[in-house]
């Protein structure tokens, strides 16, 4: 069994709200504008925000136009921001010591992509002793062909994870989906 992590402090966790992450993204201005909407609560709450950023060599490359938060999101000056190379934000990054310093037991989740990034970062949270609360309006990606003529849609795999994170149990933890206007950051 993962340590359950002592205490009650939350953080807001985005992840990967990049140009060239949310090009195709599936209702792409409606999600940017609730994840800016949870920053705001958040910041009125005095709730950390941490920011998750993923680079590769292909379509991310460090620095380069697609790597940037969209124009819609910064992080402000006072804000932790992790970069990645992995789906998950915990693989091989200072995340895990960073929400320790933060004091934070309850991580709470938005971004993209839903089937990637979000989902690997979800379990990885859950399975190191965090409770998770996925804000499930504000996390998105982008319909793809699976071949053989077959399409998965962007909105089932939201609605997928939105229901497994209602549905999972882990062992001393708590996990959700609530949407952000019905969300409240602990003050």
């Amino acid at each position: 069994m993962a340590t359950i992590r002592p205490g009650s402090k939350q953080v807001l966790m985005i992840v990967d709200v990049q140009v060239g992450v949310m090009v195709e993204a599936w209702e792409r201005q409606p999600v940017i504008a609730r994840i800016a909407h949870a920053v705001q609560k958040a910041r009125a709450a005095s709730v950390p925000v941490v920011w998750v950023q993923h680079s590769n060599d292909e379509r991310l490359p460090q620095g380069s136009a697609a790597w940037q938060w969209v124009p819609e999101l910064q992080p402000g000056n006072d804000e932790a921001c992790i970069h990645k190379r992995y789906n998950s934000g915990f693989e091989d990054t200072p995340l895990d010591a960073l929400l320790a310093e933060l004091g934070a037991a309850h991580i709470v989740l938005a971004g993209a992509m839903t089937n990637a990034c979000i989902r690997a970062t979800a379990y990885a949270a859950l399975e190191r002793g965090y409770d998770l609360t996925l804000l499930e309006d504000a996390h998105t990606t982008a319909s793809f062909d699976v071949g053989d003529g077959r399409r998965l849609d962007a909105a089932q795999v939201v609605l997928d994870l939105n229901l497994s994170l209602r549905w999972l149990r882990y062992p001393g933890r708590r996990n959700a989906a609530v949407a952000v206007d019905d969300f409240s950051f602990a003050a």
